[in-house]
Parts: C-alpha cells; sequence; structure tokens
C-alpha cells in the first residue's frame, strides 16, 4: 500500500499527486505519439473522433458534473462551431483565427442560452436547451445563404500556419494537443475560485449564495465556457467529417452526450475521456459481437440503441459513479490487496461531493 504525506501547501498545486502518477500519464502520452505509426488508418480515425468526443466530454462535464446544469441541446453548440469554422476557412482564414472565432460564436449562444434559463434547473432547464437545439437545427436548414441548407456545406482543408494541413497524422497530432490543452485548463479552471464557486453551486445553490457566490454571473460563465469547448470541438468535428449538414447535429446527438458524461462518471474529467471511449468503441464492439449472435437478434436496426439504454440503466443502478467509478474500485482493489473491503466505497456517500473532484 502507498500513502501520500503532505508536509508542504505547495503539493496541493502540483498537477500530479505523486510520480507514479505523473510515470502513468507520460507512458499514456507516448503510447499516444506513436500510435498513428503502430496502428492503421481505420484506427487512427477512431482515435481522432475519441479526442474530438473527449473535449466535448469536457465541456458538457463543466456544465452538467460540475455546476449542476443539465443540457439536452450540446449538439447546437457542436453545430455552431462546427458551421463557423467551415465559413471561415472558406474565406481563407488559417484554424489559428478560425477556431477562437468559432468559440467566440459558440460561447455568445452558451450566454444566449444561459441568461434566460438562470431560473430554471433541473427538468425545466433541461427543456429550454432541448428546445434551443431545435431552433439551432431549424436555422441551419433555412438559412441556405450560409449553411446551405439541407444540401449541406463542403469544408474546405484545414489552412494552418500559411499551409494546408492534408496528412491524416498531422490532424490526429492536432487534436491531441488540443484535447491535452483543454484537459490542463479544465483542472486549472476546477483549482481556481471559479472552480470552486461552479462546485459550491453544484451542491447547493442556497449555500453558495449565502458565501457570496453571485449565481447569475457563475451559472452564466458555465454556460459560455462550456458552450466554447465544446465549439472548438465542433471546429475539429467539421475538417474531421469534411461535410456538414443539418441532420448530423439533431436531439439525439445531444442525447448521446449527455449519455456519454453520465454513463463515463459525472463530476470527473476522466469520465469524460472514458465516456468519450465508451460511445466511440461500442458500435464496433457491437458490430464483432454480431457474428456471434442469432440472426434475430444481430438483424434488429435498434441494436445500439436498446444495448445503450440497457447500459445507462445499469449503470445509474449499480455504478451511479460511471466508468471512472469502476476504475477507481479496481486500481484500489490491486493497491490494497488483500486488505481491500468491498464496503469501503459506500462511506464517500456521508462527504460532500465537493471533496470529490478528479
Amino acid at each position: 500500500m502507498r500513502f501520500i504525506f503532505k508536509t508542504r501547501y505547495e503539493q496541493d498545486l502540483q498537477f500530479f499527486k505523486d510520480v507514479p502518477t505523473a510515470c502513468s500519464y507520460a507512458l499514456l502520452g507516448a503510447a499516444l505519439l506513436a500510435a498513428p505509426w503502430v496502428v492503421s488508418e481505420y484506427y487512427q480515425t477512431q482515435l481522432v473522433f475519441v479526442f474530438i468526443y473527449g473535449i466535448v466530454g469536457f465541456g458538457l462535464m463543466l456544465l452538467a458534473g460540475f455546476t449542476g446544469q443539465m443540457s439536452m441541446g450540446h449538439a447546437a453548440f457542436l453545430a455552431i462551431g462546427a458551421y463557423a469554422e467551415a465559413y471561415f476557412q472558406a474565406r481563407g482564414m488559417p484554424f489559428v483565427v478560425s477556431a477562437p472565432l468559432a468559440m467566440l460564436l459558440s460561447a455568445a449562444a452558451g450566454v444566449a442560452i444561459g441568461l434566460p434559463a438562470l431560473r430554471l434547473s433541473g427538468l425545466y432547464l433541461a427543456i429550454a436547451t432541448l428546445a434551443f437545439g431545435f431552433i439551432v437545427e431549424e436555422v441551419l436548414a433555412r438559412w441556405e445563404s450560409v449553411t446551405g441548407g439541407n444540401g449541406g456545406m463542403m469544408v474546405a482543408p484545414l489552412k494552418l500556419f500559411g499551409g494546408t494541413l492534408n496528412s491524416s497524422w498531422g490532424f490526429y497530432y492536432l487534436c491531441l494537443v488540443l484535447v491535452v490543452l483543454v484537459g490542463v485548463a479544465m483542472v486549472n479552471l476546477l483549482r481556481s475560485p471559479t472552480g470552486r464557486a461552479l462546485i459550491a453551486i453544484r451542491d447547493s445553490e442556497i449555500s453558495a449564495q449565502s458565501m457570496g457566490v453571485h449565481l447569475a454571473r457563475f451559472k452564466t460563465l458555465s454556460f459560455a465556457f462550456s458552450a466554447a469547448i465544446t465549439g472548438l470541438a465542433g471546429a475539429l468535428y467539421a475538417h474531421q467529417i469534411k461535410f456538414l449538414s443539418p441532420e448530423q447535429f439533431t436531439v439525439l446527438v445531444s442525447i448521446e452526450f449527455l449519455m456519454m458524461v453520465v454513463i463515463g462518471g459525472l463530476g470527473s474529467l476522466h469520465g469524460a475521456i472514458f465516456g468519450a471511449m465508451f460511445i466511440i468503441l461500442l458500435p464496433e464492439a457491437i458490430s464483432t459481437a454480431k457474428d456471434y449472435l442469432p440472426d434475430a437478434v444481430a438483424d434488429q436496426t435498434g441494436l445500439k440503441a436498446t444495448l445503450f439504454g440497457i447500459i445507462m440503466i445499469l449503470f445509474v443502478v449499480f455504478e451511479p459513479r460511471g466508468l471512472y467509478g469502476t476504475w477507481v474500485k479496481v486500481h484500489a482493489y490491486f493497491s490494497l490487496f488483500p486488505l481491500y473491503k468491498r464496503g469501503m466505497f459506500r462511506r464517500q456517500r456521508a462527504y460532500t461531493r465537493s471533496e470529490r473532484v478528479h
């Protein structure tokens, strides 16, 4: 067993809690850097989608997991970022300019939905964000002069630092760098006074307000930050699929994003990545398993949606902390073996969620 005894205040500010944790992340980084030269182009594409969905997970986790504001319209912010990136790239802007502009437009949309929704919470907030998603989808279909309407819109090749980024491995490394940067920014944000205020709002709005937290300001900030991060993911998504249409950003996509963070582990940055891996890799697992299933089951068109629903119910009932909670328990089992007790994690329910930020 390994215990960490903190003897300096600076230890709470360290990015990694100990040397073994830093080494494990270094090994993971080395594996991801070497992936384009080891795996096939197909699996490289799957990793790119994991990175993009991971960025979306970070944005939605900030809003739903750390502020407690549920959103069922996050596909709208992804669409705004994607269409804005395609629009600016078509006019010759480099990615270092077009991507921040796409993030700003998405953040403005987040503020636009966040301000009217300040008095809403729970189911009513979810309905409001759902309505916003329908509105954006309809605007994309009707504004043909900008978005191409239902006919779709081609995305120009990515322009970066005066040249065009045509190689798949170059785009892979771009997505890898951006998901790491967003992850680092999220960690630092949650350790800042702003992040602590957002977590306080999630745990108890009345208690947070009594401690001087301005609810309207920080809720709006949460919507803006979440939408901006999702807009960045939308910019990358546009270049990955190279063609945009309103049918790619429906309410079903928003529900899939919400399921992603819940199954990954609500209230955990690791859960955003775990959820992205689950969403991307589950169709591959289903395709592989179809060869071993009876034809009556394998030929069902709604097999993926059915499995998503079943897995969602199982996680809510048996593992509310999602895949990250399962990972923590497995890690604790091997770290404490043979002294591990099955009921040790039940004691965490007595503590506030603010003490468990990962």
